[in-house]
């Protein structure tokens, strides 16, 4: 049974929503359905939303798997609160003319140390 994965899903669920209301709120004051102008601000809010989007899911599908293949709950746990930070911190990083600003590095390893952990771990499961 998953224990741990759960509710770090749910953590980052209340991280999803205010990027989802943020992009809706600028696309009903830009009376915009779909699309968006490169550059404006409903670009960069699509983007934020879309960033997590891409890689929230396959986190939380690998660390469900690596809490399923015995990885510690210590370690869960800081894989958790690694991505639930770096979810907080990536979107105030994310610049359209700063593909370098330091929040969006911080941001993307609170996803990518984590993940690489998951990996390690159900691999190793394996040998």
């Amino acid at each position: 049974m998953l224990d741990i994965t759960p509710l770090y899903a749910a953590l980052l669920a209340l991280v999803f929503l205010p990027l989802f209301i943020m992009v809706a709120q600028e696309r009903a004051k830009q009376n915009r359905s779909i699309g968006y102008d490169m550059g404006s601000t409903l670009h960069l809010r699509v983007r934020r939303h879309g960033n997590f989007v891409e890689w929230i899911p396959f986190v939380l599908i690998l660390m469900a798997c690596a809490e399923i293949r015995g990885l510690s709950d210590m370690w869960l746990h800081i894989g958790g609160v690694l991505t639930v930070l770096g979810r907080l911190i990536h979107p105030v990083g994310l610049k359209t003319m700063n593909a370098w600003h330091p929040l969006r590095m911080v941001g993307n390893t609170g996803a990518m140390a984590p993940m690489i952990l998951y990996i390690i771990t159900i691999l190793y499961s394996y040998l």
